[in-house]
């Protein structure tokens, strides 16, 4: 058995680990982030509605 192999397999594991788990940090971050962003625009949404209620009460449709 290559101790010294073993040592080097190890390590690359180790570093691909710590690297995915970084990756995943920043996506949870910016999903994070967008999620803020989507509450802030449904609050500017209702915001509107309670200012001007009868807009898009109705819709007109021609065929």
């Amino acid at each position: 058995m290559d101790i010294a192999g073993l040592s080097v397999a190890m390590a690359s594991v180790s570093v691909q680990n710590a690297y995915g788990v970084a990756m995943l940090s920043k996506s949870l971050d910016q999903v994070s982030s967008m999620g803020d962003q989507i509450t802030g625009m449904m609050d500017a949404a209702a915001m509107e509605l309670s200012v001007n209620p009868e807009i898009g009460a109705n819709v007109d449709i021609r065929i």
